[in-house]
């Protein structure tokens, strides 16, 4: 089981990731990337909860799956990091 909840870990993660480059793209914008990736992570935190109760059918597997959500909200801040880096790096170049 707990592979499962692993792997679904790790294709979270890859998927808000290229839905927020996707979104980088498209908008240019390094923080509305992020700020997608930390709607991604109450999303997929949710559905990871959703799974991880009909899959272990007990109530306290909620937390197996918001731990997602967890790994993804921490995502979402080093993605706002390097936003705030790249900003920086930009002004002083100029």
């Amino acid at each position: 089981m707990t592979n499962f909840f692993l792997i679904l870990m790790g294709f979270f993660i890859v998927i808000a990731n290229i839905i927020g480059f996707i979104s980088y793209k498209k908008k240019k914008n390094l923080y509305f990337a992020a700020f997608i990736i930390l709607l991604l992570a109450v999303s997929f935190g949710g559905i990871g909860g959703a799974l991880a109760v009909f899959i272990i059918r007990d109530a306290f597997a909620i937390f197996y799956g918001l731990q997602v959500g967890q790994y993804l909200i921490v995502n979402s801040v080093i993605v706002f990091f390097i936003a705030i880096l790249v900003t920086v790096i930009k002004k002083f170049r100029n």
